[in-house]
């Protein structure tokens, strides 16, 4: 049986001098989970992170949890008043660890980005479009939320806009299914044709993520 465990990640953006920027981060090759990818700074909640709260209170524990977390791995200090909720992933069941991940978006605050080369071994502001354009080239690695949340985010021209219409939607919740198909993978999530039934040749909605060899990309439908 997979272990399950509540997660936080915060997307510090900026404003660049060519538009929005996100802060990525590379974890240490060696680590057990994610070794090796480009990801937003998070982690596991700790049990500490739920002192006070009321014991379904999930989402307070995983702001408190980005918050420490992006101190702790970017050197970067926000508060839980910034964070702004933008989704939710729930790993699938094939996974042996499955990290259940907040993703909130924030301004990044001033001060330079510091990190500890133990888990986390690189960082670079990217604008959205240049990270997923590198996943692509194969010269960096992201897991499908990041990419999915990169996509979205790509849309924007800065950071007021990115937060502006995060305040205004409700946070969306995606629960993982995967699927093989020939020369590359596919993954699932609600609202996709081939969530439930398994066809994914079948005529309907699609809500997918082809990661085929000459490069990734987010279908929805």
């Amino acid at each position: 049986m997979s272990e399950t465990h509540e997660a936080a990640t915060v997307i510090l953006l900026r404003d660049g001098e060519q538009g929005l920027e996100t802060l990525m981060l590379r974890r240490n090759s060696k680590l057990a989970f994610a070794g090796g990818m480009w990801v937003f700074p998070g982690g596991r909640v700790d049990p500490a992170d739920r002192t006070g709260l009321a014991p379904e209170d999930d989402l307070g524990a995983a702001r408190r949890a980005a918050v420490r977390e992006s101190l702790e791995e970017t050197g970067l200090a926000i508060t839980e008043d910034a964070l702004v909720p933008l989704s939710h992933w729930t790993p699938p069941d094939v996974a042996v660890k499955r990290f259940l991940t907040w993703f909130f978006v924030a301004r990044a605050p001033h001060g330079d980005v510091s990190i500890d080369l133990g888990e986390i071994h690189d960082q670079a502001w990217m604008s959205p479009s240049d990270a997923m354009r590198r996943r692509n080239a194969l010269e960096i690695e992201v897991l499908p939320p990041t990419w999915v949340t990169l996509d979205r985010l790509s849309r924007f021209p800065d950071v007021a806009s990115a937060l502006g219409e995060c305040r205004g939607c409700t946070p969306e919740r995606f629960s993982t299914r995967i699927a093989s198909i020939p020369g590359g993978g596919l993954t699932l999530w609600q609202g996709d044709v081939a969530y439930e039934g398994g066809d994914v040749d079948a005529e309907g909605p699609r809500h997918r993520l082809w990661m085929m060899p000459d490069g990734w990309r987010y279908e929805r439908r």
